[in-house]
């Protein structure tokens, strides 16, 4: 029989359904450009296009930040001498094994406490880990953390904090000034912060890496107009909007976004919109922030840390960083 996986739901009844009337209501009528977040394209579909991508050869960032982790797993080990790993928008927790591995073999780790929005996602990626890693207390945490963190109680031990990925690089900057300054609010002394950033790199190489030659990413973005389709009964036809990857030099960010191939009213029964969409006209799906070094070590320093390790793979492609919470 498989034991039962303690879980801490911080979400309201309805939370995503509520959410995303909110953010598609927001979105839609936004001006002078109209907007999703992109926690929208997980759905099941979303989620099984993007692990395809994170198998792309034009897609780095995934290899790059697993071949970090592997190489330094047993220095963050050392350096964060961590009781509880507890992992931010963990997802299906393949590259956390690398640090499970190396913190469970130091002797310290005791907890592992998986946090992410998608509770079936989060019980598909935790129940292995029971037989994987036996006397390991797992924990799951269904919460969106731009809202809650979900972060685990203080235990008096060393908890080492994964936000891996460079999910980081989907907020804005004043957004993520504030969840570096709510998170720094919730470590305490002796914790420690790994974060995975995308880093500033040839132009070219970052707009392949979301523009495949397959049209993997393309489809991936384009769900996410299926996604309101199913659940606002709206009526996006996918073959009217073209995938689009740009670089903003000035913001050094790529954006990903949808751009109407012809004038066109779209209509959001759920909503009670018509959503009108000019020729040429563009819906930004994602942002996605690209980063150097000193830039990120400035961010985590307005936010209470202090970087002391940093990371890169040998091509420079990708970094990995681990900082402590300061006074």
């Amino acid at each position: 029989m498989t034991p039962q996986i303690p879980l801490t739901r911080l979400l309201p009844p309805d939370f995503l359904a509520d959410a995303l009337r909110r953010d598609a209501r927001a979105g839609l009528t936004a001006t002078p450009t109209k907007s999703l977040p992109p926690k929208w394209f997980y759905d099941a579909t979303g989620s099984a296009l993007f692990d395809k991508i994170t198998k792309l050869p034009e897609y780095y960032p995934t290899r790059a930040e697993r071949a970090i982790l592997r190489a330094a797993a047993a220095e963050i080990a050392v350096a964060s001498k961590a009781h509880t790993l507890a992992e931010l928008g963990s997802g299906s927790s393949s590259k956390t094994r690398l640090l499970l591995d190396t913190l469970r073999a130091a002797g310290t780790l005791r907890r592992y406490v998986p946090v992410d929005v998608s509770d079936t996602a989060l019980a598909e990626a935790a129940g292995p880990l029971l037989g994987e890693y036996p006397g390991l207390d797992v924990h799951v945490v269904v919460t969106d953390f731009e809202q809650r963190l979900g972060l685990p109680d203080p235990d008096g031990e060393p908890t080492l904090v994964a936000f891996l990925g460079s999910t980081i690089g989907n907020m804005a900057p004043a957004q993520r000034a504030a969840f570096l300054a709510r998170l720094r609010g919730e470590m305490a002394g002796g914790d420690t912060l790994l974060l995975g950033t995308d880093l500033v790199k040839d132009p070219a190489v970052l707009v392949t890496a979301y523009d495949d030659s397959a049209g993997v990413t393309a489809a991936f973005n384009k769900n996410v107009l299926l996604v309101l389709n199913n659940a606002l009964d709206a009526r996006f036809d996918t073959d009217a909007f073209d995938h689009v990857a740009l670089w903003d030099a000035r913001r050094e960010q790529i954006e990903m976004r949808l751009r109407s191939a012809w004038a066109q009213t779209v209509p959001v029964p759920a909503l009670g919109l018509a959503v009108e969409f000019a020729d040429g006209e563009e819906l930004r799906t994602e942002i996605s922030a690209k980063f150097r070094r000193e830039g990120i070590e400035a961010e985590l320093a307005a936010a209470g840390f202090a970087l002391t390790h940093w990371w890169t793979d040998p091509e420079g492609l990708y970094g990995l960083s681990l900082s402590v919470p300061v006074a």
